[in-house]
């Protein structure tokens, strides 16, 4: 059903919280919460079986009570062994983007906030030396590729408008898939992620990996030497088929069809140009729910590297944080099992007066540590411009 949904439930004791997920697809708005859903999307490495079962019994219980095609939305970490961030919602309703007319960026001249301090985690050294051990490794056959991150933590002199934030993100970035998710313990993660992880109606599904990077320029004529240079990279190939090849893998044997580009196109945000392969396929049976083919999936190559445990292991070494959300999954399911995951880039948690941000970039060999640290700050000004932000230096 396409037209707007709205549930309703006889326990609104729950105080309301706002979920946006918006995309060329469907966009989805949420508020209230019926019940939270934490357990992890890998159980004893069942692929999200466990957490599916957890959900169509959360589901029935909202049923019971009231809520009518109850909704699961939310977001799922980078280490899927960690709790989930769902809930059932007690209002949603579907919209189509087409009918978002009325976007206008906010006021450039005047920043949403004003940097009081700036804490950058690792540092330029730091994360420098983390590549030359990461790139150890590739050259020794124990990874062929690794995706290190860095977290950007900004105090500002005012409580900022994530309306705003959302607003200036969407005006941006119309093509992204932007979201806004009130955080348990405080806070919103917000963002406008360019990657599509999984998208699944009825037997169809459809996933777009990006992997591959190279930052914009504001020169016309720069710029299309920068996406050119990209085409041409043969580590960045090499990067991007890695990806495709291991989400295709993963969705074949369940596939009656599967439609995999012979070589990738070019993806533009506002900031990066990104290497891109639009997949597309056709389940053999509807059984399997879109978070159940989430979890398959996550994390892909592109945000943990690859094979997934050593480079998995190899990034709790390197990086001197919990990424938490970051680099997780986001978006929605239905009772029945359809819906839409993007995977969490392009984003930022904002509480009150702090904001951090993130962003990570693909080790593999050839891989530079000063060129990708610029391509990390290349990717981080998608959230520093939606919020107005220069930071010093």
């Amino acid at each position: 059903m396409l037209d707007a949904i709205v549930t309703q439930t006889s326990n609104p004791s729950e105080t309301p919280v706002d979920f946006s997920y918006y995309s060329t697809h469907r966009c989805v708005s949420a508020s209230g919460i019926f019940e939270r859903i934490s357990q992890p999307a890998q159980t004893d490495g069942d692929n999200g079986q466990s957490l599916w079962q957890k959900i169509q019994a959360t589901m029935a219980r909202a049923r019971a009570q009231g809520v009518s095609a109850p909704l699961v939305v939310g977001a799922i970490p980078f280490d899927t062994c960690r709790p989930s961030c769902l809930f059932i919602p007690l209002h949603y309703h579907f919209t189509f983007r087409q009918a978002d007319t009325s976007l206008a960026l906010s006021n450039s001249a005047s920043p949403i906030a004003t940097i009081t301090q700036v804490n950058s985690m690792p540092d330029v050294r730091h994360f420098q030396s983390a590549v030359g051990a990461a790139l150890r490794c590739v050259r020794q056959g124990e990874i062929r590729k690794v995706v290190l991150s860095r977290l950007l933590d900004v105090d500002v002199a005012q409580p900022i408008d994530c309306s705003a934030v959302m607003n200036n993100l969407r005006a941006q970035n119309p093509h992204a898939y932007h979201f806004s998710l009130p955080l348990p313990e405080g806070g919103i993660l917000v963002g406008a992620s360019p990657e599509l992880l999984i998208r699944k109606n009825a037997r169809r599904i459809w996933s777009n990996p990006l992997a591959g990077s190279i930052c914009r320029h504001q020169d016309p004529q720069h710029d299309k030497l920068q996406c050119q240079q990209l085409l041409d990279s043969h580590k960045d190939q090499q990067e991007h088929r890695m990806v495709v090849d291991d989400i295709a893998r993963h969705l074949r044997p369940l596939c009656r069809q599967l439609i995999t580009p012979s070589a990738p196109s070019l993806l533009a945000t506002n900031t990066m140009w990104h290497l891109s392969s639009p997949i597309e396929g056709e389940l053999y049976q509807t059984d399997n729910s879109v978070i159940q083919l989430a979890c398959l999936l996550h994390p892909t190559p592109a945000m943990c590297g690859t094979p997934t445990a050593a480079a998995r292991q190899l990034i709790a070494e390197l990086e001197p944080y919990d990424r938490g959300l970051f680099s997780g999954i986001v978006g929605w399911s239905d009772e029945h099992g359809d819906g839409e995951w993007a995977i969490i880039i392009r984003s930022a948690i904002i509480r009150q007066q702090q904001v951090r941000f993130f962003a990570g970039a693909g080790i593999v060999e050839g891989s530079d540590g000063q060129k990708e640290w610029e391509e990390i700050a290349g990717k981080m000004g998608t959230m520093l411009r939606a919020l107005g932000l220069q930071l010093p230096g």
